[in-house]
């Protein structure tokens, strides 16, 4: 059986985004930024994707610039927003961020820019007051995740929107995994900035979104210059397949929403109770409550989380160990060594991450094979006690 609960590094293209998409390979595939007729029919796609983003998360159509993706989204509200070349500004985050906004700050640190990155409790949870306190008079900008990528918990943003707001702070929130299976609403929420990846939601790969609301979206400079599409905020050729397929996909993400997350949620905490009655030394990294339904990292005491994912991998099974983007790094995950896990518990750590699309036999299938799995490997591993299994 081949079963794929890695949903949280990529999920498969719905066959009815890919139904939208395709005309605008072939039939449809004028530049939208050209004024004749042909053109004018890929302007009203965009325009449309440009709509179905607005409804899901209840902000303005215009509020959306279109992008690679959501590294790219991250990217440019970092060097957007930050007084480069000047040197002169300050910065906070958290330090469980993905490495599209950890990577960008350390750039922006040799640029002269002071970066704050907030500490986080066993949960991985910030606490808005530690936001509240880090704020300068140089403060230029406000970055907290939404829904963590590997441990899958959820940050309260909406206070930390509130506070941002209240020092008239611009707040930018990192929502690729949340976008689709949560409730979000960039105006309920105070929020100034989002950004989103389609292929988190059964959309299609190389193609995102950032989220600016008009008084911010002022202040931001272009991170591509070249061209005047998205309102001169993002240059190059409109990927009109990509944003027809994400103004699709994001439309049936919000709209099944709450069905979706039940099912996903009922099959991930099957898969859990599971694991924890028939495996022994085993813990739940990350809130219990305050989690996304897809996510559920499970810390394998005494061996490693890779050893894991490669038997499993070998029974048809794909988990990660943490963040796709960091995979192939030996070091333990920054998110578990952050939240306080000695190494040797967090180089156990096993990422399942489920979707719409898993079913509870692939639950079982996973549940059968484990706990061989995980005897094998404690009965190999050095860090096993040495009467363990008498």
């Amino acid at each position: 059986m081949r079963v794929y609960f890695d949903n949280n590094a990529t999920t498969p293209l719905d066959r009815d985004v890919l139904e939208e998409m395709l005309p605008f390979f072939c039939e449809k595939f004028a530049n939208p930024m050209s004024i004749h007729n042909f053109g004018n029919e890929a302007e009203e796609a965009l325009s449309l994707a440009r709509e179905r983003v607005a409804e899901a998360l209840e902000c303005e159509p215009d509020d959306t610039i279109f992008t690679s993706g959501g590294s790219e989204a991250n990217n440019m509200v970092l060097k957007g927003i930050s007084p480069i070349p000047d040197g002169k500004g300050h910065i906070i985050t958290s330090v469980i961020e993905h490495p599209a906004i950890l990577e960008p700050c350390r750039y922006l640190q040799k640029h002269g820019i002071d970066i704050t990155y907030i500490k986080v409790d066993k949960y991985g949870l910030v606490d808005p007051d530690d936001v509240r306190r880090a704020i300068r008079k140089d403060t230029c900008l406000i970055t907290i995740m939404h829904g963590n990528n590997e441990v899958g918990t959820i940050e309260p943003i909406e206070e930390v929107a509130r506070i941002a707001n209240e020092k008239e702070i611009p707040f930018h929130t990192d929502a690729v995994q949340s976008v689709g299976k949560i409730p979000l609403s960039v105006a309920e929420m105070g929020i100034d900035l989002l950004s989103l990846s389609a292929h988190k939601f059964n959309g299609p790969k190389g193609v995102g979104a950032l989220i600016a609301r008009k008084e911010v979206r002022r202040k931001l400079t272009p991170l591509l210059h070249g061209g005047e599409q998205e309102s001169g905020k993002r240059a190059s050729t409109h990927n009109v397949p990509g944003i027809v397929g994400l103004g699709k996909a994001i439309e049936m993400a919000v709209k099944n929403r709450e069905g979706n997350t039940e099912k996903v949620k009922r099959l991930r905490d099957m898969l859990h109770r599971g694991i924890i009655e028939s495996i022994p030394d085993v813990e739940l990294v990350g809130h219990q409550e305050k989690r996304l339904p897809t996510t559920l990292n499970i810390a394998f005491h005494y061996i490693e989380g890779e050893s894991v994912q490669l038997m499993l991998n070998n029974k048809g099974v794909a988990v990660s160990t943490g963040s796709a983007c960091a995979s192939g790094k030996l070091e333990p995950s920054h998110v578990l060594i952050e939240m306080g896990y000695p190494h040797e518990v967090a180089q156990g750590a096993v990422r399942f991450s489920l979707g719409r699309g898993n079913t509870e036999e692939e639950v079982r299938y996973v549940l059968e094979i484990l706990p061989e799995i995980i005897e094998k490997l404690r009965r190999m591993s050095p860090l096993t006690p040495q009467d363990y299994f008498k």
